[in-house]
């Protein structure tokens, strides 16, 4: 018997490690909205202000990383109502819990 394989193993993250890197990931895992928000940000980043550069850098690499772990995309692709419907039912069921 061969092993399954794991359908709902994340895919492996492509190197993030310089802004090249990153902007490669944006483009191929994110959307165009992304990558020009992306660019539109790094422009006006003052790069001296390393706290400022690191917190860009990090947002949209956890983007991508979320987009490649499957429940992270399940959870990007929810909707809104879809939010507030789960939020309602759990709120619910404490209530009537206590």
């Amino acid at each position: 018997m061969t092993a399954q394989p794991d359908h709902h193993a994340p895919i492996p993250a492509p190197p993030m490690t310089t802004v090249r890197e990153l902007r490669l990931a944006l483009r191929t895992y994110g959307t165009s909205t992304e990558v020009d928000e992306f660019e539109e940000k790094l422009a006006d980043t003052d790069l001296d202000d390393l706290t400022q550069a690191r917190r860009l850098i990090q947002t949209y690499r956890h983007r991508v990383l979320l987009r490649l772990d499957p429940e992270g995309a399940a959870a990007l692709a929810r909707t809104d109502e879809d939010v507030a419907d789960e939020l309602r039912r759990k709120l619910d069921t404490k209530a009537n819990g206590r």
